[in-house]
């Protein structure tokens, strides 16, 4: 059974740490932007009252440090992710934890995040990124925008497909979304409004919808399951063909097929998702700082030189040491995943002044916690400097985290991680990139974070320009000066 989400004592009890009522507004369609500019005004640690039901939010680096003590507190499966479970059920991202398939899957796919595997999907991700390519060259040949946001989740979905089950969605052969994709974002919309629902009200044809989503997200796994079982999987290392075949290493149990269609919806969403905003957010960004991008085509450009279409080694991706460090920025600003929750395990103290009874949740604000005083006077700016090696040596440690924390942190981080700094380092090798919209940053929430509506027109970039950014971008300094404002809605720019 999940421990309680609510507060066993009224919130007013716990000294200094204000509470704010938001009953009469509701969280309204942005609730995670709510609570951020909640902390903006009354700071990183905050209580949000909703129809009498309470939850703390803490920003305040040394109180997340303290979260991350997997000896006092551990994951907490609290409301947004209740619901998640109605169609995911017991799926690693939101399993409870004394759930045995938690632990039986975690241990059974570990070896498929494995440097030798990780070393098997970098063709197949290469090979997404070019349908990507060609999408984008036919645009640009007939001087149309793309949607950044829907072409990133295409070509992460495609990716996470192949490569994690040897299933074709085949996004780019369509003009609208894959309908996976269209119930997913329904799913979890449905997910997230279900929280603000005022009690008494009739939610039934809502309720009608999603389940007819979550039974053909249902129906779309069961067909890539059926298009292996039956088939020898003995030496395959992929996720499906894993939970297929292999036993756990202690007691030789397998996974059992409700449990391998729940790991399996899992995966398709969370390998999908959360990454296709994160290099959206990156996109945007360096669409938005020609310095930021000229260096970042510069380490392209050394790596591959005038070729406008490399064939970049698993190693390549390594040296994209700048590249990545754009990523984590774009991160840092706008986590994907941008909260998680912990719960105490028994009555204890946070930070030595919190108390909290066991079971009790509070739940991390990733994009607040990554604007604190740690990471300088200007949280607010975009600056890959913030990663460099000497940056991030000094900085403590639990000060980012846009993957969560401990035993239950992102499985997939490194699969996805070398997956968006490749497709970065190919598209700004290959393209300019044009704002031809002056888009203003809106930030659309699914669960996780995407930007909404952001569009680009490209040229494709020719030999003169690559040499032009290769002799130019050492002389560049970081002078990174963004427009920055918060507007009365929930949205930022930025």
């Amino acid at each position: 059974m999940p421990p309680t989400a609510l507060h066993p004592e009224p919130a007013g009890t716990l000294a200094g740490v204000p509470v704010i009522d938001i009953t009469a507004t509701g969280p309204g369609r942005t609730p995670l932007q709510q609570v951020m500019g909640l902390m903006r005004e009354h700071g990183p640690v905050l209580v949000r009252r909703l129809h009498g039901r309470d939850a703390m939010f803490v920003a305040d680096a040394d109180l997340v440090a303290d979260l991350a003590d997997e000896e006092r507190f551990a994951k907490h499966v609290g409301p947004a992710l209740e619901n998640v479970r109605e169609f995911a059920a017991d799926g690693l991202f939101t399993a409870y934890n004394d759930e045995p398939n938690w632990a039986k899957a975690h241990d059974i796919l570990m070896p498929a995040f494995a440097l030798g595997s990780m070393r098997t999907y970098h063709p197949v991700m290469l090979k997404v990124a070019r349908r990507l390519i060609d999408s984008w060259d036919r645009a640009a040949r007939a001087g149309r925008p793309v949607d950044v946001p829907d072409d990133m989740t295409r070509m992460t979905l495609d990716t996470i497909g192949l490569a994690g089950f040897d299933y074709d969605f085949g996004s780019f052969e369509r003009d609208e979304p894959h309908p996976f994709v269209e119930s997913m974002v329904r799913c979890l919309e449905w997910s997230m409004t279900r929280l603000a629902r005022t009690p008494g009200a009739d939610h039934s044809a809502a309720d009608a919808a999603f389940r007819k989503d979550a039974d053909y997200l249902a129906r779309v796994v069961d067909d890539v399951i059926a298009a292996r079982t039956g088939t020898d999987q003995s030496g395959a290392q992929d996720l499906l063909g894993l939970m297929l075949s292999a036993a756990h290493p202690a007691d030789g149990t397998t996974l059992d097929p409700a449990n391998i269609r729940n790991q399996v919806i899992t995966f398709l969403i969370a390998g999908h998702e959360t990454t296709s905003g994160a290099m959206s957010f990156a996109l945007y960004y360096l669409a938005r700082h020609p310095a930021v991008l000229r260096l970042v085509q510069r380490e392209a450009d050394a790596l591959w030189g005038d070729t406008p279409d490399p064939e970049p080694s698993y190693d390549d991706i390594g040296r994209l040491t700048y590249t990545r460090q754009v990523l984590n920025e774009a991160l840092r600003l706008w986590p994907t995943a941008a909260a998680f929750s912990r719960h105490a395990r028994e009555d204890t103290l946070l930070g030595g002044r919190i108390p909290l009874r066991a079971g009790q949740a509070v739940t991390v604000l990733a994009p607040m916690l990554h604007r604190q005083p740690v990471w300088g006077d200007n949280p607010e700016l975009f600056d890959p400097e913030r990663f460099t090696p000497e940056a991030e040596a000094a900085r403590p440690v639990h000060a980012f985290k846009p993957f969560g924390t401990g035993e239950r942190a992102c499985i997939g981080r490194q699969f996805a991680l070398h997956e968006a700094t490749m497709l970065l380092a190919l598209l700004v090798h290959r393209y300019r990139l044009h704002d031809h919209a002056g888009y203003r940053l809106t930030v659309k929430e699914t669960l996780t974070l995407k930007p909404d509506g952001f569009t680009l027109t490209l040229t494709p970039r020719t030999p003169a320009d690559r040499v032009h950014a290769g002799a130019n971008a050492s002389g560049i300094a970081f002078l990174v000066t963004p427009r920055c404002t918060m507007r009365k809605s929930t949205n930022v720019s930025i």
